[in-house]
């Protein structure tokens, strides 16, 4: 009853004796499960929150420059692409396993990673690894029985994210050097995928749009978490991000104009060129306003996917560049208008 006696009797069915922590038989909250939680429905979920679905949408970036640049549209090319993104997904789907496996102690003292499922001892190690297992075979099996294209650029992401986990993220500018890389290697994946030629003006804004949006993150972080969560980051400071982000934002538009002028035929080259001028301006100075003034970008994809800015930015872009488009492949279509 309350307010009386403890009773000495035995423990009724359902209650527990609290210990406090730091006794025998006491259980930390603080520390990880080594094994993680049984199956069910907890655990698919945090399944999927370890290949980490909201990242997929990186593997999309690269479908609508292939499509510009395939000469000859069809089912064909359209079927190969779409199957170069569920390749990468998968690759992409084993580094997320294999970093939060290689990370897991490291993860636990940052302040938001310590969330995931393998940090947080969610899913166990051996887990992980299983489920790793799985998505392999599912990767081999897509690879060997579907459609045919070079895949060296997936293969490469692979290794190279494996030295970056293994130590290469530890090296200042080499650690955004390598992330940058991996988008990079991703548009390289989709126009082999196509079988359309790449234009050197695209992986160059592609590659400085990367790092620009990697070094972000990195401001960010430092912000967050100071430098003792990532080693890297001992070799940079908010300067000097600062300094380097200007720079790729430089590049970045540069790049992308070229790409422009490269790809849109005289008669509307310069609509397309001054016309993707300030939109790309407004994007890259939204985005530093997001990195700089607001103190967020530690997540860009979902920065790029949320902000509605951005959003209205890329829709009216892309009119603008699809309209030139169609307008340049179909001249025609001028005569329909009133």
């Amino acid at each position: 009853m309350f307010g009386g006696s403890t009773p000495t009797g035995p423990a009724t069915v359902g209650t527990a004796s609290p210990r406090t922590v730091g006794q025998p038989g006491a259980t930390d909250p603080t520390r990880p499960s080594a094994v993680g939680r049984g199956a069910g429905p907890g655990l698919v979920r945090d399944l999927l929150t370890l290949i980490r679905p909201h990242q997929w949408a990186k593997n999309l970036l690269v479908v609508p420059l292939v499509l510009i640049d395939t000469p000859r549209l069809g089912l064909g090319v359209l079927g190969r692409v779409a199957w170069a993104v569920v390749l990468f997904t998968m690759v992409s789907a084993l580094v997320y396993v294999w970093n939060d496996v290689y990370d897991r102690h490291r993860d636990r003292a940052h302040p938001t990673k310590r969330h995931r499922p393998v940090a947080a001892g969610r899913v166990g190690v051996g887990v992980a690894y299983a489920f790793g297992g799985l998505v392999a075979a599912a990767l081999v099996t897509a690879v060997l029985f579907g459609p045919a294209f070079p895949w060296w650029p997936m293969a490469v992401y692979l290794a190279l994210n494996i030295a970056y986990s293994r130590g290469l993220k530890h090296l200042p500018l080499l650690d955004v050097l390598v992330v940058a890389g991996g988008f990079l290697l991703r548009v390289v994946q989709g126009y082999l995928a196509a079988g359309a030629a790449v234009s050197s003006w695209l992986l160059v804004s592609v590659f400085a749009l990367c790092l620009l949006l990697i070094l972000g993150k990195r401001r960010h972080e430092m912000s967050v978490a100071g430098s003792a969560h990532r080693p890297s980051l001992a070799g940079y400071s908010v300067q000097y991000l600062d300094l380097l982000i200007v720079l790729c934002a430089a590049v970045t538009v540069s790049g992308f104009l070229g790409y422009v002028q490269e790809t849109i035929p005289a008669p509307h080259q310069a609509l397309a060129l001054v016309g993707s001028t300030p939109f790309a301006l407004f994007a890259i100075a939204r985005y530093l306003q997001v990195v700089v003034v607001d103190g967020d970008g530690g997540e860009p994809t979902r920065v790029l996917l949320r902000d509605r800015a951005m959003l209205v930015n890329a829709l009216l872009w892309g009119a603008l560049l699809g309209g030139v488009l169609l307008v340049t492949q179909h001249p025609g279509v001028l005569d329909l208008l009133p």
